[in-house]
């Protein structure tokens, strides 16, 4: 009798366990998690930008849109590759429209020969789309933009095209802590990132753009 209690414990123990296990399921599964890529000049930026966002889940740094294969930081030169990255978010906290505003917002796109102090093919704005709604939230986050500025837009929408992960240390480089030699002497990879930002001119240049609507700006 105690041999048959203690497995119709341990029987019931396992249902239970499973039971919470597909509840948990789903819940993840009711997460309407996407995936968005965009390219807005230096990737370290955009990924410090949108990680701050609530309901984006990850932002990861890239290269997107040349005809290179497996490209690198070093091999950049010439591939038509962006400085790109892919945005993880949840639909239900926010919409493929937001995201895109944000980033308008978040960068110069009245320029098209690349962003702030770093010129260049690899440091121009885009937006890649891969599905009907992200092109429909693209094109009207673009119109938005442009009505706004009383200006044209020089960001385009662009066919989504395969996304290659950049090297480890460029994700989330923003954060990091190693030492590094910078021009202002030693500095820690997160205040060396400050003073890269800071002295490339991409606040500055947000904020006269964008005043008050720049989202990311902080003083």
């Amino acid at each position: 009798m105690t041999h048959l209690t203690t497995n119709l414990k341990t029987f019931a123990l396992a249902v239970s366990i499973g039971i919470a296990t597909l509840l948990n399921a789903s819940k993840a599964d009711a997460r309407d998690m996407q995936t968005i890529t965009v390219a807005g000049g230096c990737f370290w930026c955009v990924e410090s930008d949108f990680e701050k966002v609530r309901g984006v889940a990850e932002v990861v740094s890239g290269y997107t849109g040349g005809t290179t294969e497996n490209p690198t930081y070093a091999t950049m030169s010439g591939s038509g590759h962006y400085e790109a990255v892919e945005i993880r978010f949840d639909r239900g906290q926010i919409s493929e429209r937001q995201i895109y505003d944000l980033f308008f917002r978040s960068i110069d796109p009245l320029d098209a020969g690349g962003q702030f102090c770093d010129r260049g093919d690899s440091y121009r704005t885009a937006i890649f789309v891969s599905t009907q709604a992200q092109l429909d939230a693209a094109r009207a986050a673009k119109a938005s933009a442009e009505a706004e500025l009383g200006q044209t837009v020089v960001t385009p929408i662009m066919q989504a095209a395969p996304f290659y992960e950049a090297e480890a240390y460029h994700q989330d480089y923003y954060k990091g802590s190693r030492l590094l030699l910078t021009r202002a002497g030693p500095k820690r990879q997160d205040e060396a990132y400050a003073f890269y930002r800071e002295a490339c001119g991409r606040d500055a240049r947000v904020e006269a753009i964008w005043g008050s609507n720049a989202p990311f700006i902080t003083h």
